[in-house]
């Protein structure tokens, strides 16, 4: 039987529960054997990170050290240049040759997934695992491409009876947290608590990062 790894990449400026929740829930839920936190260097479509990559790096570190299956991969930080996951996925590819890829992504990312580079040749490299609210109906797929909608799948079981281009989409609890909040309450001299994990808020109220 094949094996799952999941992929979870982002910024992490800085990483929080509404990124370690749903990842939790989603190794839980569809068997995957690990998922490895991939932090980018240089995002293709956003700003530069507020923290530095180093600090990133190790706050993610931190945050995954005592959860079985969370696997920090820091291979898009060393690499020169934007961080293109399509670049990201042939290596672990090629490094991992016995799993099948589960790149997760929240909604808003898969809206505009048809805009990522080199998107198709991405769904022949994994599936994709697309976090939805509790509840939630099933998008609308009118402006996505016919490609996308014909490989929609109901049961993570898809995701071991094929080795790519499966496209689930996963209810989990949505935290209503985000990297731009935590950085404003930060920067207001607030404490963030309950928004990340204690060893988290102590470096970065503290700024022992």
């Amino acid at each position: 039987m094949a094996r799952l790894m999941g992929i979870f990449g982002g910024t992490f400026d800085p990483i929080h529960f509404g990124h370690l929740r749903p990842a939790y829930e989603v190794m839980q839920v569809t068997g995957l054997e690990q998922v490895r936190f991939l932090p980018n260097r240089l995002p293709p479509h956003r700003q530069q990170p507020w923290l530095d990559t180093e600090t990133r790096r190790q706050l993610v570190e931190i945050a995954i050290a005592d959860v079985d299956g969370f696997v920090l991969d820091d291979r898009e930080m060393k690499r020169e240049g934007p961080s293109y996951m399509v670049d990201t996925l042939a290596d672990l590819k090629n490094d991992f040759p016995e799993y099948n890829l589960c790149l997760i992504m929240g909604m808003d990312a898969f809206s505009g997934f048809t805009q990522w580079h080199r998107w198709q040749d991405i769904l022949n490299l994994c599936h994709l695992i697309v976090i939805t609210r509790p509840g939630t109906d099933k998008p609308d797929f009118a402006e996505f491409s016919d490609i996308i909608e014909s490989r929609l799948c109901r049961q993570a079981e898809a995701l071991v009876e094929s080795q790519q281009g499966q496209i689930l989409l996963q209810s989990v609890t949505m935290l209503d947290i985000s990297a731009s909040q935590i950085r404003q309450i930060l920067i207001s001299g607030a404490s963030i608590r309950y928004l990340v994990p204690e060893s988290i808020r102590e470096r970065l109220e503290a700024r022992q990062i």
